[in-house]
């Protein structure tokens, strides 16, 4: 079987959605949500899916892939028929919910349709009550489908769509059995659509296994970053982020914030911080539902919230017009991350600001930064105090006139006054108690900075002996302590270490930064992740599979004899099998 090729014209300025032949009803919808020409990858892809073909499409995140196979399927699903017609597969739960919403969004007109996401970590309740209704489009993880199908609760035997959203991913994740598996119990029949960065060997075979002639459209994004955002750094060390972060705030003008941090504790921590000096902060993570998540973007989107903490999944699909500067607090590691976190800013055509926070040791990644987006970083001098303090008197003479306005600026003149004639105190006294009182014991300006302690010669230091791997806890790149955990998974069900670190990041909601070492035993597997792991992330972890088996997550306890360790008796590691790092 030979896939039909087809590479786009870059140029679409002559194309509109009305010529590729969509429903009006959809078409309205696009056009409520600003859509005005389709992209590259609408306009080459939705023409052969509404025709009925197959298509392997091979774009880059931010394409706009999901209109792509969004308003062909919805242009063609029946109303009538309360079953699911369409099922798409994403590797993460933060894509499954941005895909339904998109769904959603484009589907504003079209009465009687039911979307509805699946994903591991939500409870069944919601997702069982929904498969009753009879939703007619599936957004799901490949683990709580087949959970599903097992169960008897998600019947695909009727399907007409199917979609395999980033399947590159969900291969690198592990899911390919699972893929493989839910393809098995769909109809011979029926419409696919796979799109992928990359196209591996694993996925060609896919396509030419489970699609018919398939029409092949690639794209190729022209630029890394938007050139309307303009992209600084400040070099500064890990312990002065926050003095130098609140600086930023007070001096930089800005409509609304994105700050990108690593750890969803993180996003907490610094959003609490931000709140204690003043700012209008809150955080979003993988642990925030839905509800708060959403009610959050609308407080940003209203300007009732200023600036907002937030981890790469927890804003995936985010768009807000509001968002002027987007701030990388803790750089990424990969820059991948760099350019989607700084695609939350400069939007619809407006210009944009994206601030990298470097730690003198992370120049490497810096430059690694550079080198992919082909464009230079500027670097930035921090405001220093005069700056600060300037801009805090500059705000104090604003608010002063603001005030002037006030409706109730007779009444306090005359208590004023009083006060002034029973006392016997100048006005300009009164006015700094009053301004005193209003700080609320709180400094009003910033205190010089410290001298800078005298260098110190590093003495010559002998060579250590190597740290054991059982002595004392083990800590994660993110600095957060390492627990052992045994998982029911190992060398006789041909797992590799890929696949546990995806499908446990995936259900878990962790990143592959908070994981240690992995190692692979003939029965079983040993996995170093963080020590304080919340009980409903461990209760969704007992529950997901890997290869199709339960992995059962457990914490270690070591073998006989093994002396409880410094974490409450989840034990570490007693000998040095080989290991991989992630």
């Amino acid at each position: 079987m030979s896939d039909t090729e087809h590479n786009p014209e870059p140029e679409t300025d002559t194309t509109t959605f009305a010529d590729l032949g969509i429903d009006e009803r959809v078409l309205r919808a696009l056009s409520d949500v600003g859509y005005e020409s389709p992209s590259p990858i609408q306009a080459a892809t939705i023409p052969p899916l509404m025709s009925g073909n197959d298509v392997v499409g091979l774009a880059q995140t931010g394409t706009g892939k999901t209109a792509a196979f969004a308003v062909p399927i919805l242009s063609r699903i029946d109303t009538e028929q309360k079953r699911p017609q369409a099922l798409v597969l994403a590797p993460t739960r933060e894509l499954a919910l941005q895909v339904a919403e998109a769904f959603g969004k484009y589907s504003a007109h079209i009465p009687g349709l039911s979307v509805l996401p699946i994903y591991g970590g939500q409870a069944y309740g919601v997702q069982l009550s929904g498969l009753r209704r009879g939703a007619q489009i599936i957004v799901g993880t490949p683990g709580r489908v087949i959970d599903h199908l097992e169960k008897g609760t998600l019947d695909l035997s009727h399907l007409d769509y199917l979609v395999l959203d980033e399947a590159d991913e969900m291969l690198k994740m592990g899911f390919q059995d699972d893929v493989e598996r839910i393809l098995a119990d769909t109809p011979e029949y029926k419409q696919v659509a796979l799109f992928s960065a990359t196209m591996p060997p694993a996925i060609r075979k896919i396509s030419k296994q489970y699609l018919h002639d398939p029409v092949e459209i690639t794209v190729k994004s022209k630029t890394s970053t938007a050139s309307n955002i303009s992209q600084r750094y400040v070099q500064v060390a890990h312990q002065r982020k926050l003095d130098a972060l609140t600086r930023v705030l007070e001096v930089e003008t800005f409509e609304a914030m994105i700050i990108f941090v690593r750890t969803k504790q993180a996003t907490e921590d610094l959003a609490e911080r931000l709140r204690a000096r003043g700012f209008s902060a809150a955080a979003i993570n993988g642990d925030i539902v839905q509800a708060q998540r959403e009610r959050t973007i609308g407080q940003l989107k209203s300007g009732a919230l200023d600036i907002l903490v937030a981890t790469d999944v927890a804003a995936r699909g985010l768009d807000v017009e509001r968002i002027s500067h987007v701030v990388n607090y803790d750089i990424p590691h990969d820059t991948e991350s760099y350019v989607h976190r700084i695609g939350r800013t400069g939007r619809a055509g407006r210009s944009g600001e994206a601030l990298l926070f470097v730690a003198p040791r992370e120049r490497h990644l810096l430059k690694a930064i550079e080198k992919a987006t082909r464009q230079p970083l500027t670097e930035m001098q921090l405001p220093t105090v005069e700056d600060v303090n300037a801009q805090r008197v500059a705000k104090f003479g604003d608010s002063i006139t603001e005030s002037l306005n006030s409706d109730n600026l007779a009444l306090f003149r005359t208590l004023i006054e009083d006060y002034e004639r029973e006392h016997d105190v100048p006005l300009a006294d009164i006015a700094a108690a009053l301004a005193v009182l209003s700080r609320d014991g709180d400094t009003f300006l910033m205190p010089p900075e410290p001298p800078a302690p005298p260098r110190r010669e590093r003495e010559p230091r002998g060579e250590r002996p190597p740290r054991k791997f059982d002595e004392g806890p083990k800590f994660g790149r993110e600095g957060q302590e390492l627990a052992t955990y045994r998982i029911a998974v190992g060398k006789r069900h041909k797992v590799a270490p890929g696949a546990i670190v995806g499908a446990i990041a995936n259900e878990g909601g962790l990143r592959r930064s908070d994981f240690g070492h992995i190692s692979i035993r003939p029965d079983h597997s040993l996995v170093e992740l963080p020590a304080d792991l919340a009980n409903e992330t461990l209760e969704a972890l007992r529950r997901t599979r890997i290869s199709g088996v339960l992995i059962q997550l457990t914490p270690d306890q070591g073998p006989p004899g093994h002396r409880p360790s410094r974490d409450g008796g989840k034990g570490k590691f007693d000998r040095k099998p080989k290991r991989d790092r992630y």
